[in-house]
């Protein structure tokens, strides 16, 4: 799978459909310049995607309807943001994928048919792209990485469908000793699973960076995708976005965040691995604030890429440059540039005026948390909320468990309400406009930036093959 996939997509290739396994054919493409990419609001959204429904000062809630149900009843529900920037950066997908074993002849193909005779398994899908210098990445992810995801699987289907995975993808084994091997290193089904996310995620920021530079955009974005498969639930996140399960006696996280402060130590590793990516610029160590020439022959504290905790070092003239990683919370930022350490795209991003590229500490690969059904029980009123950090800077793991819970157990026999709760969760963290200013009820701050949220119930699930 290329970019050349993405590109017949966008001349009218596959939607998003439940169900469809149809593959485009690279060699009936034309050799044509690539397209920029398409701003437009998820497919699922009233009015088929369209512009934004209301005048941007009023920043309108928008989310599905009883005329476009997504995948299990799922809510969905977005706000734009106040003003910081033209358009809503923000992304979402929610499709279901079908995965068939690739075949390499008619013997595999018949083998298949017996592991599955509906010929497909099938997972579930729904993903945030928060995008940062502009929405090109966050479209070309939220229209491609599931399609990734969906090779990358096909691609190990034949292992998924075993009690235990083969050591050769052909099933044969060329030792007698493969299957203790797989044994001795703790190779599971799930592996191959979050395998085939993290490949995906690679491969999409591969394509992301083919079709920015062809069509002369930039910027990057964040990834939080969840894949319900075979049981589980597989939440994979690169960047600031948050996912959390809210079951009925407890708040489960399934995703972390990645700042410049929470990967502090891998890029000060990178940094002391390669200091020529740094040219000279900046400094890898990590001080309390910004030094200054006094600081110099002064011991001070610090702390280096294997340190969890701190020391006094010797202050030289090379460690007042400008570090690393600098800044507290919010603030914290890669190079003085970007505030996230992982996400796709961004690889044409420099430090302003360097020559020095930031997509070498920005990692495309994602954390995988996973969550299997079967050692649960499951409530009728549990659900999994995924959110970018619009929502997040506004209201902590348990406002939003606490809201949930409170709004589902009132509207027990409201088809629609998980789409509600959607909505809701994005009014709390917009705020209202006093003024000029957006303003919670409690007097603070709202949210200026865009939210998106996913509500997914977990109770009645569709079941895979």
């Amino acid at each position: 799978m290329s970019a050349e996939w993405l590109r017949w997509v966008r001349r009218g290739g596959p939607g998003e459909r439940p169900g469809s396994s149809q593959e485009p054919g690279p060699r009936s493409l034309s050799p044509s310049p690539s397209p920029a990419p398409c701003y437009r609001r998820p497919k699922f959204l009233r009015g088929g995607g369209g512009g934004e429904e209301s005048p941007r000062g009023r920043r309108a809630v928008r989310g599905t309807g009883p005329e476009r149900p997504l995948l299990w009843g799922s809510g969905y529900a977005e706000v734009i943001n106040a003003e910081k920037s033209e358009f809503n950066e923000d992304q979402a997908t929610c499709c279901q994928i079908s995965i068939r074993r690739r075949e390499l002849g008619l013997e595999e193909d018949k083998e298949w048919l017996i592991l599955c005779s509906t010929q497909f398994l099938t997972g579930y899908y729904w993903a945030l792209f928060d995008g940062h210098g502009g929405p090109s990445a966050a479209v070309i992810a939220s229209n491609y990485l599931h399609y990734c995801i969906k090779q990358k699987l096909e691609e190990v289907a034949g292992a998924i469908t075993e009690a235990r995975p083969p050591m050769h993808v052909s099933g044969r084994c060329v030792c007698d000793s493969d299957p203790q091997f797989v044994e001795e290193k703790h190779i599971r089904v799930e592996d191959m699973v979050v395998g085939a996310l993290e490949n995906a995620f690679q491969e999409c920021d591969e394509v992301i960076g083919q079709e920015m530079e062809a069509t002369g955009q930039t910027g990057g974005c964040t990834a939080l995708a969840a894949l319900y498969f075979q049981g589980k639930l597989y939440v994979a996140n690169a960047g600031d976005s948050r996912a959390i399960l809210v079951l009925k006696d407890t708040i489960v996280p399934m995703s972390c965040e990645f700042t410049p402060e929470t990967e502090r130590q891998r890029l000060q590793h990178l940094a002391f691995l390669f200091p020529k990516l740094l040219d000279g610029e900046f400094t890898r160590f990590e001080f309390p604030r910004r030094l200054k020439g006094d600081d110099v022959g002064q011991k001070v504290l610090y702390r280096d890429y294997f340190m969890e905790g701190w020391g006094y070092k010797l202050v030289e003239k090379a460690d007042l440059k400008y570090p690393l990683v600098h800044g507290h919370g919010k603030q914290a930022r890669l190079l003085g540039t970007l505030a996230v350490s992982r996400g796709l795209g961004d690889h044409q991003l420099k430090v302003i005026d360097t020559n020095i590229e930031v997509k070498p500490f920005l990692s495309c690969i994602p954390k995988v948390n996973i969550f299997d059904f079967a050692l649960h029980d499951i409530k009728e009123n549990d659900v999994l909320i995924m959110a970018t950090d619009g929502l997040w800077d506004i209201l902590c793991n348990k406002e939003v468990a606490h809201m949930a819970r409170s709004f589902l157990a009132e509207n027990r026999t409201d088809p629609h309400r998980f789409s509600e709760l959607a909505k809701r969760l994005v009014r709390r963290a917009r705020g209202k406009k006093i003024g000029h200013q957006w303003m919670l009820d409690d007097s603070r701050e709202a949210s200026y930036d865009d939210i998106s949220v996913f509500v997914v119930p977990l109770h009645n699930r569709d079941e895979d093959c």
